[in-house]
C-alpha cells in the first residue's frame, strides 16, 4: 500500500512537471509572419516579436514565439514588412499643427495665386489678423520678393502677415507694419526690412519678423491643443512615432507635457527650448526633463536664416547679389557665452546653421566650448553649406542632423546663390556621416513636407518628385538604404541620448513600430515616395 501510494504521487509530480514546461507565458502583443527590419547593430532581421507593458519582451521566428507566448492580440503580418518607429530629427510640429488653422500657401505658383487663397480663406473664416505660410518665390515665374502693395488696397484695415516655407521671411501689409510701429527709420540686427528707394516693400527677414509676432493675438489654450492633436494625427498617418520639435517655449512645452501625463497627446517628442534667457535659465535650474513621451534636454539657436532667402551667412558674397552676404541672427560672442555656459551641464546646443559662414563660427564655438569633454552630442541642424576645411570638426561631440529634401528643393537655384565652389560643401551628407559615424535625418516640416518617405527617397535618389534629375543630384553624397533608414530611427535616437529606449525593435525598448505592404529595402526606387503606412504602434498600442 505505501509502495503503491509513491507510485501515484510520482505520477502526480511527472504531470505537474509536464504541465509546468508546456505553460506559456503571457504577453499584450503578438506579432507573427512579419518581414521585419530590426536596426539593431548587425541589421538583423526577424518575423515575429512580443509585446508586454508596452516594451518588446522577445524577437525571433514565428514558431518559436507562438511555442512560448500567449497573447491578448495576435497581429498576423501575412508577410508585409515592419520597421521600427519613425523619427523626425528635426520638424516643427507645434507650427505645423498652427498652420493647419490658418492659410495654407504652400505650393502657389505666383503670387497672384497667394493673394486669391488669402482672401478666400478671409471669406471662409473672417479673422481680425489674417496669417499664412508657405510661398516660396522660387517656384514663381517672377522669382523676386513680393511687395505688399496688393494686400493694402485688399485689406487696408486688417493686418496680414504672411511667412515663407522657410520660415525665415514675412511678408506683411501696411496696417501690420503700423500695429508694429515699424517705418523707414526702424533699425534692427541680425535680418533685414527690405525698402524699395525710400519705401518699405512689406517684405521683414530673420529678426525684424520678432516684432509683427509680438503683436499677433495669442492662440487659446483649447487652439493650441487642437494645433497639437491634429499635427499628431498627420504624423501616425505617416509612421512617425517621435519628433523632434526644433524651437519651444516654456509654455508650450509645459502644456505638451501636461497633455501627454493626463493621456491628452500620444507622440513621443524631444523638444529643443527656444534660445530665451528666461526659459532656458527655467529649464537648466531644473534639470533634465524626461518622461517616456517627453525629452527636454537642449537648446536651440540660430545662427544664420535661410538661403532661400539669402538670409543664410556666407564667408564670400552671394554669386547672385553683390556685396550681400547674409546674416547671423545671433552674435558671435552671444553663440561662445552660450556654448560656455551649456558645456557646463547635461544639456545639449542645437544651433542652426546654413550657410559657411554660420557653421564655421559654430563650430569653432562648439570645439572650444567641448574642449576635453566627449560624447556631448551637440548638433548641427542643416549643416548645410560647409567649407572643406570644416568637415573636420565633426565627431562624436558633434553630430550633423540634416533634411535631405531641402537638397532636392533648393537645387534649381542653390548653385545661382553660392556658385560652383561652394556647392562642393553643400548638402554633403555622405561626407557628414563618414566624419561623425551617424547622421540624423528629418524634414523640418512645415518647410518641406510631413513625409518621411520623401526623406528616405531624396536621401537615396537624391531626386524630386518629378524624378529630376535623371541620373541624381551630387551623388557623390548618396546615402544607402541601410545608412538612410538608421538616420530615421536608431541614428537620431542616439543624437536625442534616447537609443537604450528606441530605434530599433530590440528587448527592452519601447514597442513602437510601423506594418506596411512594401519592402521599402527592395521596392523600386521610384516607387519610395508614394508608399503608405497601414499601421502605427506606439508602445504597444496601435494608434493608427
Amino acid at each position: 500500500m505505501r509502495f503503491a501510494l509513491l507510485g501515484l504521487l510520482s505520477l502526480f509530480v511527472v504531470v505537474g512537471c509536464q504541465d509546468k514546461k508546456t505553460e506559456k507565458e503571457s504577453v499584450d502583443l503578438l506579432v507573427i509572419n512579419a518581414n521585419i527590419y530590426t536596426v539593431d547593430a548587425q541589421f538583423s532581421k526577424a518575423e515575429a516579436f512580443a509585446v508586454r507593458d508596452g516594451k518588446f519582451v522577445a524577437i525571433g521566428l514565428s514558431d518559436s514565439l507562438q511555442a512560448k507566448y500567449t497573447a491578448k492580440e495576435v497581429l498576423d503580418a501575412q508577410g508585409k514588412t515592419i520597421l521600427p518607429g519613425l523619427i523626425d530629427a528635426h520638424c516643427h510640429f507645434y507650427r505645423f499643427g498652427q498652420s493647419l488653422q490658418n492659410v495654407d500657401l504652400v505650393g502657389t505658383t505666383s503670387f497672384d495665386e497667394v493673394v486669391a487663397r488669402v482672401v478666400a480663406f478671409q471669406k471662409e473664416n473672417p479673422s481680425e489678423f489674417i496669417y499664412g505660410r508657405g510661398w516660396d518665390q522660387n517656384d514663381w515665374e517672377q522669382k523676386e520678393f513680393p511687395n505688399k502693395k496688393k494686400l493694402d488696397s485688399l485689406f487696408p484695415d486688417t493686418p496680414v502677415a504672411l511667412q515663407r516655407i522657410d520660415g525665415h521671411a514675412l511678408l506683411v501689409n501696411q496696417k501690420a507694419l503700423d500695429l508694429a510701429q515699424i517705418d523707414a527709420t526702424t533699425q534692427t540686427e541680425g535680418g533685414e526690412i527690405m525698402r524699395d528707394g525710400k519705401e518699405l516693400t512689406g517684405i521683414l527677414i530673420d529678426n525684424p519678423m520678432d516684432l509683427i509676432t509680438a503683436i499677433m493675438p495669442q492662440m487659446t489654450r483649447d487652439q493650441q491643443v487642437k494645433a497639437l492633436q491634429d499635427a499628431q494625427q498627420y504624423c501616425f498617418d505617416y509612421g512617425l512615432t517621435t519628433v523632434n520639435d526644433a524651437g519651444l517655449d516654456r509654455n508650450t512645452i509645459l502644456l505638451i507635457d501636461s497633455l501627454q501625463q493626463a493621456g491628452g497627446l500620444d507622440m513621443r517628442m524631444y523638444a529643443m527650448i527656444s534660445n530665451t534667457p528666461a526659459d532656458v535659465d527655467y529649464f537648466l535650474k531644473r534639470g533634465i526633463l524626461k518622461t517616456d513621451k517627453m525629452n527636454v534636454r537642449s537648446v536651440k539657436v540660430y545662427g544664420d536664416g535661410a538661403l532661400g532667402s539669402r538670409g543664410a551667412a556666407l564667408r564670400a558674397p552671394y554669386a547672385d547679389r553683390d556685396g550681400h552676404y547674409g546674416a547671423l541672427v545671433t552674435p558671435v560672442d552671444s553663440m561662445y557665452n552660450l556654448a560656455q555656459k551649456l558645456a557646463k551641464t547635461n544639456f545639449q546646443m542645437n544651433t542652426h546653421a546654413i550657410g559657411d559662414s554660420a557653421n564655421t563660427v559654430i563650430l569653432n564655438a562648439y570645439t572650444e566650448a567641448l574642449k576635453g569633454q566627449s560624447d556631448k552630442r551637440w548638433k548641427i541642424e542643416h549643416a548645410q553649406i560647409i567649407s572643406q576645411e570644416d568637415f573636420d570638426y565633426f565627431d562624436d561631440n558633434i553630430l550633423p542632423s540634416v533634411q535631405p529634401t531641402h537638397a532636392t528643393s533648393d537645387m534649381y537655384w542653390a548653385k545661382d546663390r553660392l556658385g560652383e565652389r561652394r556647392m562642393k560643401g553643400a548638402y554633403a551628407y555622405k561626407r557628414l556621416l563618414e566624419e561623425s559615424g551617424i547622421i540624423a535625418l528629418g524634414t523640418d516640416f512645415p518647410v518641406e513636407q510631413v513625409s518621411p518617405f520623401y526623406t528616405f527617397y531624396a536621401a537615396v535618389a537624391r531626386k524630386d518628385l518629378k524624378q529630376f534629375p535623371e541620373n541624381g543630384f551630387q551623388m557623390k553624397d548618396v546615402l544607402t538604404r541601410e545608412e538612410t533608414l538608421r538616420g530615421m530611427t536608431i541614428w537620431p535616437a542616439f543624437s536625442n541620448f534616447e537609443e537604450a529606449e528606441k530605434g530599433s525593435i530590440e528587448v527592452g525598448k519601447f514597442a513602437d513600430f510601423i506594418l506596411m505592404d512594401e519592402d521599402i529595402m527592395t521596392v523600386e526606387e521610384n516607387l519610395i515616395p508614394n508608399l503608405k503606412v497601414n499601421q502605427t504602434w506606439l508602445g504597444g498600442k496601435k494608434v493608427k
